[in-house]
This record gives C-alpha cells, structure tokens and sequence, in this order.
C-alpha cells in the first residue's frame, strides 16, 4: 500500500481492506485535530497498531470525549489509550483500583487527576498520597533537614504531578489546612482513613505487611488506587513484593478491580515504548534460557548423586 499526498488530498493506493483501514486511521487523527489535539507521532502509532490489531481505530475520537479535569494552564487531562480508558473508567466504577503497567502508560498522572477532579467536586474531603520510601538501587545515604526534607525525594513525582494540575499555591494552601497530604507508606500504621481519595504510588516496592496494612486502612466514603510496575522492583533481593501478592489474594474479591497495562499504553516518547519493549524481550529470553539452565543442572545433579545407576556387578567377599 502506498499513501500520496496531493495539494488537495490524500490518495491510498492498495488492496480493498488496507484502503478502510487507512482510511478510518486518517478520518480518525484528522478528527482529532478538528477538536484542537496536538496530532503526535503517539497518536499517529496508536491508530495504526489499534488498526493492525482488528481494532476500530475511531476509538480514539471515543477515548478524547472523556476530559477529567484540566491542568493550572488549562490542558485537558483525557485517557489517550484503550487500556488507559478502561483505567479510568475502573476508578469511576470500583472503590479499589490497582494500576499495573510499566513506565510512561500514565498510572500515576491519571490517578493523580482523578483524585484532585473529586476533590474539587467534593465527593471526597481530602487527598492522600503515599508511596514506600525506599531508594531505588542506590544508596542516598543521610539526607539534611527534617523529616520532611527527608522524605521529600521519595515523593518529589507525586508533588510534580500536584503542581502541574493543582498549580503550586493551591497545592501550597490545600497541603496547610491537612486537605492534601503526601506522606511515606510507614506513617498510614494505625490510621483509619475516611471520606478520602487515597493513592499507593510504586506498590511493588512494598512488602506483603505493608500491603496487607495499607490496604485495611480504609474506611467509608473513601476510595483507593494502587500503582505499580512489576518489573521495577527495589526490594533486596529474595523479597516478595506485596503487589505481586495482593494480586493473588486478592483477584477475585469483588469491588476490587485490576487494570494492567502495556507498552501499548505509553504515551511518553515513542523511545520510551521502544526501551519498554526491549527490556521485556530481554526479560522473557533471560527466563527462559534460565529455566532451561536450571533444569539441566538439576538432571546433571541428580545423575551425580547416582554414579552407579544403571550398572549391575557381582560383591567378592
């Protein structure tokens, strides 16, 4: 198939099928920037693998219909994906929500807009932000200040997202009065937290006690999201991870909802897709090649343990 670009159109040239299909990914992107969307190379991506994959890519005219709230500088904040939807549209619907994906598919930027779209509307009185303070592969080693110059590298991505939605003073004056709180995992121990929108970033570095003790602090009127991304783990090596956990425990219990997304999800540079996809690869091959390791070691081991097998012969006394 071959698309040309004349002054006044464009002309697809190919079979019956990849002319529709073309079609529609061009209809849908030039629809797009008829409601004022930036057409970026993620969108031009997104409409074709959606195309590609038997999907509609007039889905994407569907997913920029639903703004959840709008930046300091009046940007619209819109799911941008299938998988980010359906994210949304969890959060909408059930009181507990766990956002699994990898880096750049907006886990924690879209829950972080939806936890301060409530607020404004109040249906919650207040916004809890947490994450487990632990440093990711490298040591920091005695940080200056007090505790909350301590604590703050650990939640300086939650305040970055707080800023470009909220904008610093209204952040600043919310943060005064106990509206919005920011705070590392360890200091939800012993609460009860009511009539509140509350926020687990970076749930794989937790641990199975954490996890278990987070997740019984809510009370009434609240409502919980959990992100994480499974292969971004800082726990010492041999740690269970309270995600992974919480998945199994947790995956049939109802009101609990489980969105996992994918690199197709990604909406930061097109590289960072590329990188997600490499490191899965890499993943993958080095599993597998590592089970078949272990189990050529263990038939050599269990061969070594009987160096007679197999053979018969005759004792002198």
């Amino acid at each position: 198939m071959s698309v040309l670009v004349r002054d006044d159109g464009i002309r697809i040239v190919g079979g019956p099928q990849n002319i529709e299909r073309a079609g529609e990914i061009f209809d849908s992107l030039s629809e797009l920037s008829r409601r004022g969307n930036l057409v970026t190379d993620q969108n031009v991506d997104y409409a074709i693998a959606l195309a590609l994959d038997g999907g509609k890519s007039s889905s994407l005219v569907e997913i920029d219909s639903d703004c959840i709230c709008h930046t300091i500088n009046g940007k619209p904040i819109k799911p941008k994906t299938l998988g980010q939807k359906a994210y949304v549209d969890a959060i909408r619907r059930d009181m507990i929500v766990f956002g699994i994906g990898p880096a750049g598919t907006g886990k924690t930027y879209l829950a972080m807009a939806m936890a301060i779209a409530a607020f404004k509307n109040e249906e919650v009185g207040r916004i809890i932000l947490t994450r487990p303070a632990i440093e990711a592969g490298e040591k920091l080693g005695f940080l200056p200040g007090d505790l909350q110059s301590k604590v703050d590298p650990y939640l300086r991505p939650l305040y970055d997202a707080l800023y470009q939605i909220m904008g610093p003073d209204s952040f600043s004056k919310n943060m005064e009065k106990g509206l919005i709180e920011v705070a590392p995992l360890a200091y939800m121990r012993g609460r009860t937290l009511d009539n509140a929108y509350i926020i687990l970033d970076e749930a794989q570095n937790t641990s199975p006690a954490q996890m278990k003790m987070f997740l019984t602090r809510i009370g009434f009127g609240s409502k919980v999201i959990v992100t994480g991304d499974r292969t971004q783990k800082d726990l010492p090596p041999g740690e269970p991870s309270g995600l992974d956990v919480a998945i199994r425990v947790l995956s049939k219990v109802e009101g609990i909802s489980f969105c996992t997304l994918t690199s197709l999800d990604v909406v930061r540079h097109p590289l960072v897709q590329k990188i997600v996809n490499a490191y899965e690869e890499y993943e993958e091959s080095r599993m597998r090649h590592g089970g078949e390791s272990r189990s050529r070691n263990s038939s050599a081991g269990a061969n070594a343990k009987r160096p007679n097998a197999g053979k018969t012969g005759t004792r002198q006394g």
